[in-house]
């Protein structure tokens, strides 16, 4: 196990129990203040480590990192300098932070320079995104909609066991954590009308997702293995993949999903790293009928992850809709990368991939309020005391995913978005 993932590890930083980013974490981000221009930070506790004034103040020398890298408006050149170097960046940063070693943890006013409360700092979008691909990987919540939709007895298409349905979607309008977006306008056919309407969704839902970045790229005509697939992926982060439900019932024939999607998806600010995940890795579905070739991987390569899905109405109380986790998807981000990429199709650095919607077997564990309310049939009760079929106006709907082991809790932080009326 690499030794920043060393469960008995602590920091001179104080560090909640509960908090999502304890030592063994250190998520990579981008934040700014008032007074500094965007620049990359690690999440410890409640604090953001500066690694732009850490480098310059020789903590970082022996990594020799041009410091322009660190004081960048995304990841991008980061976690182009490779896994050996980020690896190397993040054991360093977790020695610093290491509660026996004094460097840092006497040096005050160093401290006082290279960390801020997060409460103090505005996160930006994490990666420089040139493109968006979103995956129909979770066998559950592809029962659940086949089921809804089609017959029951035929809820999956022929294809679904046999490769990971996606598309490619629309990266300009994913946004970080905490951007209010408007109800989106569209067409939609009411089933008592002949002709199709245009206005306000009125079934806007979430999608309770993750997504990887693109952590290495390849040039077209290269194709990337499930053995290999690991080099290519830098980290994870939370994903809500909004949807319109209405026009996208309308819409998606024969070419799936276009204005029902590209309205907004909500991405949290902080990238956990593959390497704080792989105390987590777990067994996952066994693919019945067997996967082709390209496809096949050994060993276990699902996650589990705990996610919860909140719903807060304006000036309300949370309430909790969703608790599911990353384990119940069918398909690897491993399977997902090898298909994505088995014809040739290149990738680069800071590429997002989504999970799609994750469901797991019951119904607590919906990752949609299509599933969770069954269209709409079993409204759910918010502590305020109104319903919920779909979103409302106003409403925030809040991520929030954690794995847990050993006493350790490696978290994501949140995506949060607010659904303001339309304009």
């Amino acid at each position: 196990m690499i030794k920043a993932n060393d469960p008995s590890l602590t920091s001179w930083v104080e560090v909640d129990p509960k908090s999502d980013f304890p030592i063994q974490n250190l998520p990579f981000g981008i934040f700014k203040t008032q007074s500094s221009s965007p620049r990359i930070g690690v999440a410890i506790g409640d604090q953001v480590l500066d690694l732009a004034i850490l480098n310059k103040l020789g903590f970082l020398d022996n990594l020799k990192i041009d410091n322009s890298v660190f004081t960048n408006q995304y990841l991008n050149d980061f976690i182009a300098l490779g896994k050996q170097t980020t690896m190397a960046v993040r054991e360093r940063i977790s020695n610093l932070l290491n509660a026996n070693n004094a460097e840092l943890r006497d040096n005050k006013e160093a401290q006082a320079k290279v960390l801020q409360y997060i409460s103090n700092v505005q996160m930006q979008m994490p990666v420089r995104i040139g493109d968006y691909t979103d995956f129909y990987s979770s066998i559950d919540h592809a029962t659940n909609v086949g089921t809804m939709f089609r017959d029951p007895t035929n809820a999956l298409l022929p294809n679904w066991k046999h490769l990971p349905v996606g598309y490619h979607g629309r990266a300009s309008s994913i946004v970080v954590s905490g951007t209010d977006f408007h109800r989106p306008k569209g067409q939609t056919k009411p089933a008592d009308s002949e002709l199709p309407v245009f206005g306000p969704t009125k079934l806007l839902d979430f999608e309770l997702e993750t997504a990887f970045i693109i952590g290495k790229s390849t040039n077209m005509g290269e194709s990337v293995t499930t053995a290999n697939a690991g080099d290519y992926i830098f980290g994870m982060t939370l994903f809500n993949d909004w949807s319109a439900r209405d026009v996208q019932t309308w819409e998606y024939v024969p070419l799936g999903p276009f204005l029902a999607k590209n309205f907004a998806s909500t991405i949290s600010p902080w990238i956990v790293t593959m390497e704080a995940l792989e105390p987590f890795r777990t067994a996952g579905y066994t693919q019945e009928p067997k996967v082709l070739p390209y496809l096949e991987y050994s060993g276990d390569k699902n996650i589990d992850i705990q996610l919860d899905v909140i719903i807060q109405p304006e000036n309300g109380e949370e309430t909790l809709v969703s608790h599911s986790n990353y384990k119940f998807m069918y398909w690897t981000m491993e399977q997902q990368l090898a298909h994505h990429t088995v014809n040739g199709c290149n990738i680069n650095i800071g590429d997002v991939m989504a999970s799609g919607t994750i469901s797991g077997p019951t119904p607590e564990s919906f990752g949609s309020m299509l599933e969770i309310t069954w269209r709409g049939t079993k409204p759910v009760k918010m502590k305020d005391g109104s319903e919920r079929k779909f979103i409302n106006d106003n409403d925030t709907v809040i991520m929030r995913g954690y794995a847990e082991k050993d006493g350790v809790r490696i978290g994501f932080g949140e995506a949060k978005g607010k659904v303001l009326p339309t304009l």
